[in-house]
């Protein structure tokens, strides 16, 4: 990173996904071919950059959301969501072709779930827009990326954030290929088990063979992070240090959104001076109560 030229006016920006999440309570998920039976269902704003910039606000952070919604009710509501949570929605677009990115959700009675997403527009993010709406906003001083967005629209926010001296987080989910651009652009790689065997190759069980893929994952420049569930969570600082936290023992309600809960409270942690390890022992312990919660 290059040390920032001025203050900037945001702890934290997200650019990203905004979805409207459509959540269906059944015992089980269901097999193929299987019509299985509910028993309620709900509707909660969400897609990982919006999640993650309510987490971040709600930790005390300054946060600013940069993404597209769709012209329809979807869209307003995940609009007045994120306002309802003090994120700034000035560089929050409306898309009038294309509708509001929105998912369907089975959660189980354990607690455990599966999803299926529609991008909408969040698919058509302009490059040349959110370039312009950085600036605008003044800056951050740490943004947060994820994958439910086009590379090209993460590759052009991160070279914003590392021209002002930003801290570039990257939430690989889903997990997909890095450009060698990216790659070199990411600051902190933040992935689940299941994004860490996929993008580096090698199985992840444990906090062990989490700490045998970090190597495969990471680099002299990029710290890596993979978190575990109940496993806890496994540090490693740009190759060299590697720390393993150990999770919170809880009754867990649901895992819904536990993760973007860690990447908004770390990422308003490291804007607030924490250093990476205290972040993420932090960030833990509010996944853990996120995961209690009622959904």
């Amino acid at each position: 990173m290059v040390a920032m030229s001025q203050a900037p006016e945001f702890d934290v920006i997200v650019c990203g996904s905004l979805h409207l999440d459509i959540i269906v309570h059944a015992e089980v998920l269901p097999r193929i071919d299987e019509t299985a039976v509910g028993r309620a269902w709900q509707h909660v704003c969400g897609g990982k950059g919006g999640n993650q910039a309510v987490q971040a606000a709600k930790f005390g952070a300054k946060t600013a959301m940069i993404g597209r919604i769709g012209n329809e009710q979807f869209g307003q509501t995940l609009l007045e969501n994120l306002q309802a949570s003090r994120v700034d929605t000035t560089a929050v677009e409306t898309d009038l072709v294309h509708g509001s990115g929105m998912s369907v959700a089975i959660l189980q009675s354990d607690g455990n779930y599966g999803a299926v997403i529609v991008s909408g527009s969040n698919l058509h993010i302009d490059v040349a827009s959110i370039q312009n709406h950085w600036h605008a906003l003044g800056g951050a001083r740490v943004l947060i990326l994820q994958n439910e967005v086009p590379e090209p629209v993460n590759v052009a926010m991160a070279k914003c954030a590392r021209q002002q001296g930003a801290t570039v987080m990257l939430n690989a989910a889903p997990a997909r290929p890095l450009s060698k651009e990216l790659e070199t652009l990411v600051d902190v790689l933040v992935v689940n088990r299941v994004e860490a065997e996929m993008m580096s190759g090698l199985g992840v069980n444990d906090r062990a063979s989490a700490v045998a893929c970090l190597q495969a994952l990471g680099s002299d420049e990029r710290s890596i992070i993979v978190t575990l569930g109940g496993e806890g969570v496994v540090l490693g600082e740009k190759a060299r240090l590697v720390h393993e936290i150990e999770a919170v023992p809880v009754k867990v309600s649901s895992t819904h959104g536990a993760g973007d809960c860690f990447v908004g409270v770390m990422a308003a942690c490291l804007a607030q001076g924490q250093n990476l390890h205290d972040a993420s022992n932090i960030a833990n312990k509010a996944a853990a109560a996120h995961v209690q919660r009622q959904v």
